[in-house]
């Protein structure tokens, strides 16, 4: 070790001064050494020789190192000969260096006689600590600067440890504000009984508390009494304690008694000794994915049962057309033979009417409520369709002994719409006066242009419509008060199927009545035709045509179906053969070549669809197919046409559109 030189009398106080803050002992040692004259001065030396804890060494007026004791070797990692004639700012970090710290410190000390700081320094490996320093000037009797004590203590376990504080302090500070902070989450704290001990201001936002009414309550405040008294609070906290996790989706009740679907999830918290001190809990509010979840299934499940009804609907149309259309070929046979004008033919005719009626009403419902019904716009004369609707009326109408007056322009009334659907909204209000009101009623229909729209009203004198009813006459299946004598019955049908085809024609219908047995009356309102008038093509002679000759194969298991349709058609002419299935078939085309197959769909063995391809494959000419079937909805006609099916006709068949059918492409 580098001698320490001598301490210049009085001013050797200034060493005293180079201690820590706080280090009482090595400053008492050190004052009494001083007092003992010369043999203190060498106890002097030797004591700062011997301090291990603080490196004490001697600068130059200009600040080179003048000595080390072994404190500033085990410090700083210099030996005295590697560091004794050097600069002491090979102790700092280049940039304080540079920014003239050394000089300062030097400057302080002279001017003021000691300078104390603390900062980062730099070991001889080029390691940093944390220092406390004191810089102490020195100077002879005649007050001469000579020197400068340095005296450095190691305090980077304290730094690193007030740091590690402050960091802790920071992140918990950070961790509170940012738990305050969450406004999607409740997030809050229990102790070991279930006490809620902290609260966030997403904990108010979704359970409705303020932190002051709600500390110190038990938890159990957010459950319905059903769950708090099936223990269901104690076998979350049970769970929790015993897993560290528990983990629930359920109902929970807010301030206000309201209740909100949550996810919950509860966790054991521990000191670091590993003691249970309590519970954190963090709730999402889960109510609107809830619902969406549940408006999803509900979709879902009426999606099911929309199209359960539809197939429902089709097989119901499909069994009520079968039995009816052997009865409607078996009147236009009788027709045919002269022998349909008695009384009874005439109801059975009616009634067959009325219940295809029936039928059709319902599937098209069907259709117009699962947005399958499609409307074939075309420029017409709305004084033709209420003509027509009257007509098609006339049996109902004749029966009733009601007068009928029709006030119409004289000129066109131009609508753009479908001519089926249309005359289908006349017929049914038409229908629906005579139906309610009393024998020998008034029916009157008039029509009027009202800017750019026309209006048909369709009056009658009848039964009326009560003020309770009156707003739910548009819905399914209502219908009101029947009178013993009314005729016809019904499903409530007809005018929930006005109100739509209406709507679909972008127009409305509206009713009024002056209250029970003062009558009622329907306005129809649709815009005036923006389509210029198309003049169709002259049609073919169809009838001519009709009484061509045709070789026709019936193929149908209903026996009375499938006879009576034979007789028919060979009663205009036609050489027909049938068969009761698929099998029957294929043997009948091996000694008769048809033009025509008219197939049933709902065929045992093999169905119409399988038929129709095994007899392309057969026949060398391919027949015109025809399928004739109960089966009646959109999706039906899209796949006989898909499967190669040239028309498309529902049972019960009217005769006329059957005789076009084998007409055309002759």
């Amino acid at each position: 070790m580098a001698d320490v030189p001598k301490a210049p009398g009085r001013d050797s106080s200034s060493l005293i001064e180079g201690s820590a803050p706080g280090d009482v002992e090595l400053s008492d040692q050190l004052s009494t050494l001083l007092k003992e004259g010369e043999r203190g001065e060498e106890l002097f030396r030797m004591f700062v020789e011997s301090v291990q804890e603080y490196a004490i060494f001697m600068l130059d007026p200009r600040g080179h190192v003048a000595s080390w004791n072994t404190g500033a070797q085990r410090i700083k990692g210099y030996r005295a000969s590697e560091i004794i004639g050097s600069h002491f700012s090979r102790f700092y970090p280049e940039s304080e260096v540079r920014a003239g710290k050394c000089e300062h410190e030097l400057d302080v000390a002279i001017a003021k006689g000691r300078f104390e700081d603390e900062g980062w320094r730099v070991r001889k490996d080029g390691s940093l600590f944390w220092a406390n320093v004191v810089i102490s000037a020195m100077r002879d009797d005649r007050g001469r600067l000579v020197g400068f004590s340095k005296v450095t203590r190691d305090l980077t376990d304290r730094k690193r440890a007030e740091q590690d504080q402050l960091q802790r302090l920071a992140a918990e500070e950070l961790f509170r504000l940012l738990v305050d902070s969450v406004r999607d989450n409740a997030l809050f704290m229990l102790d070991l009984t279930g006490k809620v001990t902290t609260w966030n201001i997403g904990a108010q936002r979704i359970k409705g508390y303020a932190a002051i009414e709600i500390i110190g309550r038990h938890f159990s405040a957010f459950y319905p009494a059903s769950d708090v008294m099936a223990g269901k609070c104690e076998h979350e906290l049970e769970v929790a304690t015993r897993e560290e996790r528990f983990e629930d989706e359920g109902w929970r009740v807010r301030k206000d008694g309201s209740h909100f679907w949550a996810a919950v999830v509860v966790s054991a918290v521990h000191d670091k000794h590993g003691h249970l001190i309590g519970f954190s809990r963090i709730t999402r509010d889960l109510t609107e994915r809830m619902k969406a979840e549940q408006d999803a299934a509900a979709r879902l499940s009426a999606e099911h049962a929309n199209r359960a009804k539809d197939e429902f609907l089709a097989m119901l149309g499909h069994e009520l057309r079968n039995p009816l259309a052997p009865i409607v070929t078996a009147l236009q046979l009788i027709k045919l033979r002269g022998e349909g004008s008695s009384k009874e033919h005439e109801v059975i005719d009616r009634q067959l009417q009325h219940m295809m009626h029936l039928v059709d009403d319902l599937l098209d419902v069907s259709r117009i409520t699962s947005g399958k019904l499609e409307i074939k716009n075309e420029r017409l004369d709305l004084r033709e369709i209420i003509a027509k609707a009257v007509e098609t009326s006339s049996p109902l109408l004749e029966q009733r002994q009601h007068r009928v007056d029709l006030e119409l322009t004289s000129h066109e009334i131009a609508v753009d719409g479908d001519l089926a659907r249309l005359t289908q909204v006349f017929t049914n209000l038409v229908v629906n006066a005579a139906k309610y009101t009393g024998r020998g009623g008034h029916i009157r229909v008039t029509a009027r242009t009202v800017a750019s729209n026309v209006e048909i009203a369709v009056a009658d004198n009848g039964i009326g419509i009560s003020a309770d009813l009156l707003p739910r006459v548009f819905d399914l299946f209502i219908q009101g008060y029947q009178t013993p004598e009314r005729a016809g019955g019904g499903l409530g049908l007809g005018l929930t199927l006005v109100n739509r085809l209406v709507a679909l024609h972008g127009g409305s219908v509206r009713v009024e009545s002056p209250g029970a047995a003062k009558g009622s009356t329907f306005t129809v309102t649709l815009p005036v035709a923006t389509q210029p008038k198309v003049i169709p093509l002259a049609s073919a002679n169809l009838a001519n045509r009709a009484a061509v000759p045709r070789r026709i194969l019936i193929v149908d298991d209903n026996e009375d179906a499938r006879c009576l349709l034979a007789e028919l058609l060979q009663s205009l002419g036609h050489e027909v053969n049938t068969a009761i299935d698929g099998v029957e078939a294929l043997t009948v085309v091996q000694r008769f070549s048809p033009e025509v197959a008219i197939l049933d769909i709902g065929l045992p063995v093999m169905d119409g669809y399988e038929l129709a391809s095994r007899l392309r494959a057969e026949l060398e000419a391919t027949p015109r197919f025809i399928a004739l079937t109960g089966y009646a909805q959109d999706s039906d006609r899209e796949r006989t046409s898909e499967a190669g099916f040239d028309v498309h006709l529902v049972k019960p068949v009217d005769l006329s559109k059957l005789l076009r059918s084998l007409s055309a492409g002759a």
